[in-house]
């Protein structure tokens, strides 16, 4: 039996264990705990649902991997080149392709697709993004999901909920909804008010932790006054909530174990950092840092407190809004640019501008089609790695279970192209493994995260702990009011009757992995249309024809069409985020027509 870890992005970072003789055979293993003996179907899908990329390919034709890599190296040398990484393994060992852009003057990319702007909202208040240990949540007596559906992105946690008072805060009314106390359904876009009213009305009410804030958030009476800057009149209006509504809220808040379990969905807009610092904001007036039973779990920074062999100064593009067409050539790695990035019609029509376009990963999709250079990849069983978690704090290996007849590692594929680069080799594999490995904590003969905190923020806040919370003070939104892309200049109003897309992850796919069976639309019952009727969907950026699935569990104002469903990003705002350069995918609204 090979012991390895779940490679996907997602929270639970399972720990896996691999039959040699029985590849197919994939059973969960208690080296990490939280795991609960039981693995998810996204993995299984990971690697049994599509055919494998199994020849490497040149415009069309099928060469052998040397000529291939020959190719490669040609295309990597002495013009202007990216590498594009997505996010479809991220075992450490991915990076190592880095050290081809620091040998040869490629360009990285930087920000993110999936959670840059509450990531970076976090760090401006906090100074550090740690991870909220799951053993906190487990002993609070509150946990507020928010934004976050937990039964589909990280289901090993549904245990620990347990005996829970559960609020949702969420357009949708989700599995965990429907099991909650109080289910806010609240209005896309809108969290960062909720917040901020929740604060001023807890201060008002002088229900505050008062002795926490003079000590660790001392301009907290400054943040009072930015609060009162928004009408509150005029916020619930623009939010659809009641005072009543707020009220049910605050009695679940105060005096108690509360834990936020805030997911990416709040920070898939523009003003996606504000949004996570507001939400901080709420949890420093409660007191909530730094306590037992207490705290804001998000997408915590896996890596903290590593010193990673593969990072370096050089040039960058942003990964959300990269300009593909102004290189030579690209090299995409792990990731679907062509149906993952926003705004898809203008991904492709920028791919379509690059000389070589070169495709290193496991599975045909858009972005292979597009590509004239392709190479197989080896898939996480077939090469060695280790991983860390932005969701517990187990550092893993991940152990080589058999050898690939078609395929190459990242490693391999440095190497290769080095060697024909006329470059230096690379350190050893094991090297670079060790080098992670030995940064780690052990504790009870398990990997820990070196920064790992059993109640971050204890001691106060940034890397040393002798920081205090900042709090949010400056903020600009024009409610229905959506920035279009830069270079034209301008802004765009939305109609009144135009629906919000939300576009969360079903639990069939995960992330780029895109069904190609999923073709519904769901909409609320109020706006007119039937099952089985045929639509086009259209926002500003393009339109897709689906088939219309009416439901109950979805405001008036919204409508959901699943990450996994084929084209939903033709209909994504190429807009990024006012801090963490992060993909917009909420920012935008939709029509429906019947065909």
């Amino acid at each position: 039996m090979i012991h390895t870890a779940c490679p996907l992005d997602c929270f639970d970072a399972c720990s896996v264990v691999c039959d040699r003789d029985n590849p197919a055979k994939l059973v969960a293993s208690s080296l990490v705990p939280y795991t609960n003996g039981v693995l998810c179907s996204h993995l299984y899908s990971h690697i049994h649902k599509e055919e494998r990329i199994k020849e490497p390919m040149i415009d069309g034709k099928v060469v052998s991997m040397s000529e291939a890599l020959d190719r490669v190296a040609k295309a990597l040398s002495g013009k202007p080149w990216l590498l594009w990484r997505g996010s479809g393994n991220l075992g450490l060992m991915q990076q190592v392709t880095n050290l081809l852009a620091k040998e040869s003057g490629g360009t990285l990319t930087h920000g993110s697709l999936c959670d840059g702007a509450g990531n970076a909202g976090i760090v401006e208040g906090r100074g550090v993004n740690r991870l909220l240990p799951i053993e906190q949540i487990k002993s609070s007596e509150v946990v507020v999901v928010w934004g976050r559906n937990i039964t589909v992105t990280n289901s090993h946690l549904m245990p620990y909920l347990d005996g829970k008072d559960i609020v949702v805060i969420d357009p949708v009314e989700t599995k965990i909804a429907k099991e909650a106390s109080l289910h806010i359904q609240i209005k896309p876009r809108s969290d960062f008010y909720l917040a901020i009213l929740l604060s001023r009305f807890i201060i008002m009410e002088d229900a505050e932790n008062r002795e926490w804030l003079e000590q660790h958030a001392s301009e907290w009476e400054d943040f009072y006054d930015f609060t009162r800057s928004f009408r509150i009149k005029a916020i619930l209006e623009h939010i659809g909530l009641s005072l009543n509504d707020i009220g049910d809220l605050l009695i679940k808040l105060e005096s108690k174990r509360v834990v936020f379990l805030v997911g990416a969905g709040v920070q898939r807009f523009e003003i996606g950092d504000s949004t996570l610092r507001a939400i901080d904001a709420l949890a420093a007036i409660l007191g909530l840092f730094g306590k037992v039973g207490c705290g804001v779990s998000y997408l915590s920074n896996s890596r903290l407190g590593f010193k990673n062999p593969f990072e370096f100064n050089c040039k960058t593009e942003p990964i959300a809004t990269s300009k593909f067409s102004k290189f030579s050539s690209v090299l995409i790695q792990g990731g679907n640019p062509a149906e993952s990035m926003p705004c898809s019609l203008e991904v492709e029509k920028e791919l379509n501008g690059v000389e070589n376009l070169i495709y290193f990963g496991l599975y045909k999709n858009r972005s292979s089609e597009l590509a004239n250079i392709i190479i197989p990849a080896n898939n996480f069983l077939e090469k060695d790695d280790i991983r860390v978690s932005y969701g517990h704090e187990y550092m893993q290996r991940m152990n080589k279970a058999y050898d690939s007849s078609f395929g190459i590692s990242e490693y391999e594929f440095t190497q290769e192209i080095l060697k024909r680069l006329n470059k230096e080799p690379t350190e050893s594999e094991e090297y670079y493994i060790n080098f992670w490995k030995e940064q780690a904590r052990v504790v009870d003969e398990k990997l820990i995260s070196p920064l790992f905190e059993e109640r971050p923020y204890s001691s106060g806040f940034g890397v040393d702990g002798d920081d205090e919370f900042e709090f949010i003070d400056d903020f600009y939104d024009d409610f229905e009011d959506i920035k279009a892309l830069r270079r034209f200049r301008k802004k765009l109003k939305y109609q009144s009757e135009d629906m919000w897309l939300l576009t969360p992850k079903s639990t069939k796919n995960l992330n780029s992995q895109f069904a190609k069976d999923s073709n519904t639309v769901c909409i609320p019952r109020i706006i007119g249309f039937v099952d089985g009727d045929r639509v086009v969907v259209k926002s500003i950026w393009g339109e897709i024809e689906l088939i219309v699935k009416v439901v109950t569990d979805l405001r008036e104002d919204c409508v959901l069409i699943y990450h996994g469903t084929k084209g939903v990003n033709i209909l994504t705002s190429p807009v990024s985020s006012s801090e963490g350069d992060s993909a917009c995918y909420g920012d935008v609204k939709v029509k429906l027509t019947k065909v």
